[in-house]
């Protein structure tokens, strides 16, 4: 899982949360090391590709990723 991409990295996550949380911690392991290769401050996801896209769902998520070390923004 260390020589993932960002871009594959955040596709991970993706399918994490579809599939119930399977294994998000992990995923959110190799999302901040493909950060910090990549010298990211944030990772961006597409509100749309998750499970709740509502205000709640994402404040929900920031909040998970941001006790895990990583910083989450959202596209419009």
């Amino acid at each position: 899982m260390s020589d993932l991409t960002l871009s594959q990295a955040i596709d991970n996550i993706y399918v994490s949360i579809k599939n119930n949380n399977e294994d998000l911690d992990a995923h959110i392991a190799a999302l901040k090391a493909a950060m910090a290769r990549e010298g990211a401050k944030e990772a961006v996801f597409e509100p749309a590709k998750l499970a709740q896209s509502n205000r709640q769902g994402r404040k929900i998520m920031q909040a998970y990723f941001k006790k895990k070390g990583v910083a989450v923004a959202f596209s419009a």
